[in-house]
């Protein structure tokens, strides 16, 4: 059993889940423009679960490494990071929080970077 694996899924199952939850729940109730940053969550989300798989995947062919155990950690902060705070943005208004969003992309970003040595490690 991969926690990798389970955290994507559970992430991907969260990702259609607040997507319809804003389609059909939110609409007219928050502005379009908070409207697209909860969708921007939701895209997020689902890109990045899809990478939580890929590394999932990725120890299951080379192996535990310190490097893709750090980059899975590292993509499900981003998740949370980056989604969570746009989701809470968007139907709070709490401008503050935008300025989490950020983090949770540069954790996307050394998480997609330590796969790319992991690779040339491999």
């Amino acid at each position: 059993m991969s926690l990798f694996i389970i955290l994507a899924a559970v992430n991907a199952f969260l990702a259609v889940a607040l997507g319809a939850f804003g389609a059909h729940g939110l609409e007219g109730k928050i502005s379009n423009d908070m409207l697209e940053v909860w969708k921007t969550g939701v895209t997020y989300q689902m890109f990045h679960a899809g990478g939580l798989f890929v590394i999932a995947f990725l120890i299951d062919r080379w192996g535990q490494t310190s490097l893709l155990n750090a980059a899975g950690w590292s993509m499900f902060i981003g998740i949370i990071l980056f989604s969570g705070s746009l989701y809470v943005l968007s139907t709070s208004g709490i401008k503050i929080l935008g300025a989490i969003t950020p983090l949770g992309g540069v954790a996307f970003l050394i998480a997609w970077t330590l796969i790319i040595i992991s690779a040339f490690k491999a």
